[in-house]
């Protein structure tokens, strides 16, 4: 494609900007790494939250950690790499979606972990199914639509930002929420994110984030936040089991997860053009949508499989791509080998989930707010006409709304709560069906 490019205007392109473009390696891994540290405490979170909320012991929620990994690399391989027709072959990470964690508590509280499973099951499947007709949907999911939902997504992931900023994901249970010290360390990780990026360019500026990670986890070592524990006692190597806790299905489940893979389908179009807009000034094709959520179905299958929650694309990463402007799929490529290697060697993964809280928090604001602001980019390529304002007004009104006042469902019936669980399936639902209802406007 940047050959093409180059023929046609007779400017030379920018490589960074090319999918298939492979960086010096000196270059390359700290960037896959870096793509790894925006997207591993919230592949991590969602697992421990649902093992949390289930009752699990603590040998189970390591096990449900380390399957996370493992099969969030196999699932972003399929992105990067592909095989046939699935796969986006663009700098797509992978990872367990903050969007699912309502509606698998839900379930999972019935039917237990090989309820979740299930379920999981049944996303995969339903996206597949999506993937063969996406080139009918896609017109109906419009930037405004896609940018709606990546803009929730991010919205929603702000709060734990200032959460681990805080010190703890956590903070109703600890006292020390908050200190001055946390909030410090994470401001100086900020600080120096934002410094490098500013004021380099190329490999110094596209890795600002590692590289302030790195600089808060040695200060956040002699201050006591680093769990070395948990490193020193990490064992070596572990495969885990397939299928550990069963697989169950129901009735119940099967509306939840047809929403949610719409949902998904929706987030992974808006990530896969924010990337292609973001990183090369340029539209996604259809080929790379399609084989994009062929690989998002086909991962969580997988992952399913594997004892992992529903994969899909992180937007995080889609931010971190527009702080590095680094476009590699073979980037990412890296950062699946790196997931990998930390599922199976669990003291590889212990070294990087000893990460300080408050030094994630740090940066966890900067690329979170890209996301975000990723969001807002998406619907400002449609006209702000009356029609889409209106569209915008309603969506999030709801979908937040109901968000903020949990006690508003508590009279619906489980299978609707489940799906107000989050502000993310309200807006996409409303956005999408009043995208199809209200007529379009010839002027604002």
């Amino acid at each position: 494609m940047a050959k093409k490019l180059e023929k046609r205007t007779g400017i030379e392109p920018d490589p960074m900007q090319d999918p298939n473009y492979m960086p010096p390696i000196k270059e390359a891994v700290p960037l896959g790494i870096q793509h790894v540290m925006a997207m591993l405490v919230g592949n991590i979170a969602v697992p421990f939250i649902i093992g949390n909320a289930l009752g699990l012991d603590i040998e189970q929620k390591i096990f449900l950690v380390q399957a996370a990994m493992l099969m969030a690399g196999v699932a972003t391989l399929f992105q990067t790499i592909g095989i046939g027709p699935v796969g986006a072959r663009l700098p797509v990470v992978q990872g367990t979606s903050f969007a699912f964690l309502g509606p698998l508590i839900g379930i999972g509280k019935t039917m237990g972990m090989a309820g979740v499973l299930g379920a999981a099951v049944l996303n995969g499947i339903f996206q597949i199914i999506l993937a063969m007709f996406v080139d009918s949907v896609r017109r109906y999911i419009p930037p405004l639509i896609s940018g709606l939902v990546v803009l929730t997504i991010g919205a929603t992931l702000l709060a734990v930002s200032i959460r681990y900023t805080g010190g703890h994901p956590v903070p109703r249970l600890l006292p020390d929420f908050g200190a001055w010290y946390y909030i410090a360390l994470a401001a100086f990780v900020l600080a120096i994110a934002i410094a490098l990026r500013t004021m380099f360019a190329g490999f110094i500026g596209a890795s600002g984030v590692f590289i302030a990670i790195v600089a808060g986890y040695l200060i956040g070592w002699p201050m006591g936040l680093v769990k070395v524990d948990s490193i020193v006692n990490a064992s070596w190597f572990a495969i885990p089991s397939p299928l550990q806790f069963g697989i169950e299905f129901s009735g119940a489940m099967i509306l939840v997860m047809a929403i949610m893979a719409f949902v998904t389908t929706v987030e992974t179009i808006g990530d896969i053009s924010g990337i292609t807009v973001g990183g090369a000034g340029r539209e996604a094709t259809k080929k790379e949508i399609k084989g994009g959520i062929l690989a998002d179905g086909l991962g969580t299958l997988v992952a399913a499989l594997g004892n992992a929650m529903p994969n899909t694309s992180f937007s995080q990463n889609v931010g971190l791509i527009a702080y590095t402007g680094v476009m590699s799929r073979h980037v990412v490529t890296i950062s699946g080998l790196v997931l990998i290697a930390a599922g199976l060697v669990p003291k590889f993964g212990a070294l990087i989930t000893a990460i300080p809280n408050p030094v994630f928090g740090g940066a966890a604001i900067m690329m979170f707010g890209l996301v975000t602001a990723s969001g807002i980019k998406l619907i400002s390529r449609a006209p702000l006409t009356r029609r889409n304002l209106m569209i915008i007004a309603v969506s999030l009104a709801v979908g937040w709304g109901i968000y903020a006042v949990p006690e508003f469902t508590a009279g619906m019936a489980p299978t609707l709560k489940l799906l107000v669980a989050t502000p993310i399936i309200p807006v996409a639902v409303l956005g999408f069906v009043l995208n199809l209802l209200l007529p379009e406007e010839d002027g604002a």
